[in-house]
């Protein structure tokens, strides 16, 4: 079958969802010697950045389900994976969710102590980790059995494999995590239908420029790389993923697999923004796609200033220089993107402006009682998606903490204008209010001060207020060869603002290895603040 008319398929299958779209695609008369997924390390025996077919694909996965099952594995039991490989993480989930059980997948860089308490209350069945992630588990209590290695998984028989569980829209099919800024991050749980649910919306549009042939940058463990396989497997994509989102692993994988999408998170273009990237050969690129928090206009600009693009004009489509960025706004618990906003050479809408959200999702900002505000008052982000997740595992508390009015708060806060655009501002706890009844915001502090300070590649604002006194401390990233000893104070008091700017105690040149940062790449400003207040007070 056409892609056309395969995705058109997909769009109206009710059976589809999230925990088996490979089954479905096959199932519609895709050609099994067509592209399934492509990997960085060997999968049984096949060579790694060697494309697996989708009857490859498959039958690996199957021989990874027979194996789970001769073990005991059933539907809805949850099974821990804690792995580094892209391919243990993704092969492990498609065949969990081939058997109706509910994969927990785990970021590599937990530490292990964290890792083991996050296992025990999970109350699944057991753990598959790979050789590395089982020693590190090694003397701690898991209250689950280690089940085996995700590349032992590969020795089962694909002909054993028992028939493919039949999905209910509502049954759990994974368990994704949250970055934990402080302590065990929260189990995100979704659903058959909600983890599809912006998937089909987006099979019923024509497919976009830069998705026919990705590179995917995103942590392999996270809601964002289930998503974006799904993705690339209904639309018959050809699609590359990366176990290491490094700058310099991404940069060389865009030269030697020449994609024409790029996917990752906003930490991943800060890295690029390092490089002086004319002198690598981006000229594939026609797309780079940003999701979790949204990206910084100095970023931006460098990526797609590099690749070219398709655009229509009045002699018809031609390519021209120069590469698109669609940024948005997501989190592991909504289940997509939210918002969408296009940036080329030619746009100038920054100011971290996320966009518009997407024709699935309806989005509010509310008052800390619930209320709808108007355009252009600060206020929480409230999401009411179908894409949204089910809950936390094993925690209502928290799961209800974060509802309110039928609204699930995200806990950034932002502005929406007269237009229906939306502006994020900063993550709440990040944030600090005065006694009178001001309000500082570090993301958007961060996007002044790179604005204003070429010679900055990223920076990480921390505001601590203690006693009705505000301290901000400053931290900059430099370009290479800018000069450590330069004085930027004054430039950077300036971007701030004058009610900021006087608040400023200290801008520290660091290396971005001294800066905290989640399993996700997400700055830890919690123990920033911790830090620098307890300096501030010796």
């Amino acid at each position: 079958m056409r892609t056309r008319g395969l995705r058109g398929a997909l769009a109206a299958d009710t059976e589809l969802g999230a925990g088996n779209v490979l089954a479905r695609v096959l199932a519609h008369g895709a050609d099994p010697d067509g592209p399934g997924l492509t990997f960085d390390t060997p999968v049984d025996g096949h060579p790694g950045e060697q494309p697996l077919t989708l009857g490859q694909l498959d039958e690996r996965v199957a021989a990874r389900a027979a194996w789970l099952h001769a073990r005991g594995v059933k539907p809805r039991d949850p099974v821990a994976v804690w792995a580094t490989a892209a391919a243990d993480m993704v092969l492990s989930f498609l065949a969990l969710t081939r058997l109706g059980a509910i994969p927990a997948l785990m970021n590599g860089r937990l530490r292990p102590e964290i890792a083991a308490e996050y296992i025990r209350r999970l109350r699944g069945v057991g753990v598959l980790a790979d050789a590395e992630h089982a020693e590190l588990l090694a003397g701690h209590d898991l209250g689950v059995p280690l089940i085996g290695t995700p590349a032992e998984a590969g020795a089962g028989d694909p002909a054993a494999a028992p028939a493919h569980y039949r999905h209910h829209p509502d049954d759990p099919i994974v368990i994704t995590h949250t970055s934990g800024t402080t302590g065990v991050p929260k189990a995100v749980l979704h659903s058959h239908g909600s983890l599809f649910a912006a998937t089909r919306h987006l099979l019923t549009m024509p497919q976009a420029q830069g998705t026919g042939r990705i590179l995917s940058a995103l942590p392999a463990p996270h809601t964002a790389t289930v998503l974006m396989v799904n993705q690339a497997l209904g639309n018959r994509a050809e699609m590359f993923l990366l176990s290491d989102q490094g700058g310099e692993r991404v940069l060389d994988a865009i030269q030697r697999w020449r994609p024409d999408g790029v996917f990752g998170f906003s930490v991943t273009w800060a890295e690029l923004a390092r490089f002086d990237l004319s002198g690598y050969d981006l000229d594939s690129v026609r797309l780079w796609f940003n999701t979790g928090d949204c990206s910084h206009e100095p970023h931006v600009r460098r990526l797609v200033a590099v690749g070219s693009r398709d655009t229509v004009t009045r002699q018809g489509r031609v390519r021209v220089p120069g590469s698109v960025f669609i940024d948005g706004l997501g989190s592991s618990e909504m289940g997509h993107s939210m918002f969408h906003i296009t940036h080329t050479t030619e746009t100038d809408r920054y100011g971290r402006c996320v966009g518009r959200p997407y024709r699935f999702a309806r989005v509010a900002v509310l008052d800390a009682e619930g209320n709808e505000l108007p355009p252009g008052q600060v206020g929480f982000l409230g999401i009411d998606s179908p894409s949204l997740f089910k809950g936390y595992w094993n925690d209502s508390v928290t799961t209800y903490r974060f509802r309110l009015r039928g609204w699930y708060l995200t806990g950034d806060l932002v502005h929406a204008d007269d237009e229906g655009r939306y502006y994020h501002l900063d993550r709440a706890v990040d944030s600090v209010t005065t006694g009178d009844g001001r309000r500082y915001f570090t993301a958007l502090s961060e996007e002044r001060i790179l604005a204003a300070c070429p010679d900055v590649t990223d920076c990480t604002v921390v505001i601590v207020a203690e006693d009705d006194a505000v301290g901000t401390d400053v931290l900059l990233e430099l370009a290479a060869g800018a000069d450590p000893a330069a004085d930027r104070t004054e430039a950077v008091r300036a971007a701030l603002g004058a009610d900021l700017g006087a608040t400023l105690r200290r801008v520290v040149p660091v290396r971005s290895a001294d800066i905290p940062v989640t399993v996700t790449g997400k700055v830890r400003k919690v123990a920033l603040r911790e830090r620098y207040l307890t300096q501030a007070s010796s």
